[in-house]
């Protein structure tokens, strides 16, 4: 049953000139519409805003490529609709399913991590939970298939369906047009600069395994380490006792060659400020900022088994190993730097909007749904 299908796939606006850095949630959905887009199906996209923030041309992407429309707007036009970054109600799922619109949820966050974390911690998610349980399907991709399956299925009461991951670079592009060498890593004179950006809100992706790399690369490389730079932990620094107790203890931090610092958007932190990546995650092995980074030709070193090929891999959570991937980007990166890019886009390809098989993949699972 392949023919060409009216889909809408939900943002959740929370400003009418919202950036794309915000969260990794707005980027998913384009790079889904282009996905979309580019099958030989020519499948009709629209991205479905949920909030009642209106839609205008404030927004930061173009519009005539990637219509926008507000729900009650697209809603008698469509065959599928993605659940993906703004929820529908249950009286929204009624009247799509009145007109026997295929409605599916996709999942690309880990829920089960998250709603434990607030559980047990009181980080507080929501004041009411919604669970939709009249989904014609449930996607899920594959980082998050590893700690929430099993939580998404049976909450949801369907069989979760494994969908592929996908990535393209227009959003990297939109944002490093206009900086030097368009974002892309140039080696410089001088000691490595070395920058930690996990989000630091949860177990998933957090600094300190990171900062004990570079901490153990510093104490065998000494100055051709010149400075890191730890994002999203300035609060640690100035409010977590335990976090200060053990930084206390590092001598990156008693020769002040490490801040803690607020936020950043990655595309202009890389730019300015980074030489070499490091990163670790537990049960998040795939994102976004992985193929920023390394699409730019930026050095990272990491441990997201899903995808080895990029950058410098360390397994689980081997820190020496991850030191001894650190101390190999420091002495060797820039001398390879040009070849390095080049096997980093050619091993990111497999998950681009526009890579064929992945096209056909996802063609084949709207069929299936469809048909269903």
């Amino acid at each position: 049953m392949n023919r060409k299908l009216r889909i809408g796939i939900t943002i959740g606006l929370h400003h009418e000139a919202e950036s794309l850095w915000v969260n990794g949630i707005k980027q998913n959905a384009l790079y889904l519409s282009k996905l979309f887009q580019h099958s030989p199906l020519h499948h009709e996209v629209t991205l479905v805003n949920t909030t009642n923030v209106a839609v205008t041309s404030a927004l930061p992407w173009d519009l005539k490529r990637f219509p926008t429309r507000a729900f009650e707007d697209a809603k008698d036009r469509l065959d599928v609709l993605i659940e993906l970054g703004g929820q529908i109600s249950n009286e929204q799922t009624a009247y799509l399913k009145s007109r026997n619109t295929k409605i599916v949820s996709y999942c690309c966050g880990p829920e089960y991590v998250q709603m434990t974390e607030a559980m047990i911690f009181g980080r507080r998610l929501t004041d009411h939970v919604f669970i939709n349980q009249h989904y014609d399907q449930v996607w899920v991709i594959p980082q998050v298939m590893e700690t929430s399956a099993g939580f998404l299925g049976v909450l949801r009461r369907q069989k979760v369906v494994p969908v592929p991951f996908v990535w393209d670079p227009m959003c990297l592009a939109m944002r490093t047009k206009g900086m030097p060498f368009a974002g892309e890593y140039r080696p410089r004179k001088g000691p490595a600069r070395i920058s930690i950006m996990e989000p630091n809100i949860d177990v998933l992706k957090f600094c300190l395994n990171p900062l004990l790399i570079a901490e153990s690369a510093y104490r065998q490389v000494g100055e051709k380490l010149g400075y890191v730079h730890v994002t999203n932990a300035e609060h640690l620094a100035r409010t977590c006792p335990e976090f200060v107790g053990i930084a206390h203890y590092l001598d990156l931090v008693r020769d002040s060659k490490v801040s803690f610092v607020g936020r950043h958007d990655t595309p202009q932190f890389l730019a300015e400020h980074t030489d070499v990546v490091v990163s670790h995650q537990w049960g998040l092995a795939l994102n976004y900022f992985y193929f920023d980074a390394c699409w730019n030709g930026y050095a990272l070193v990491h441990n997201a088994h899903l995808c080895k090929d990029v950058g410098y891999y360390y397994p689980q959570s081997d820190l020496d190993a991850g030191t001894q991937k650190l101390v190999h980007a420091i002495e060797n990166h820039n001398g390879d730097w040009e070849s390095y890019r080049v096997r980093q886009r050619a091993a990111i390809k497999p998950f681009l909007a526009t890579h064929e098989p992945l096209i056909a993949r996802y063609d084949e699972l709207l069929a299936a749904l469809v048909a269903a």
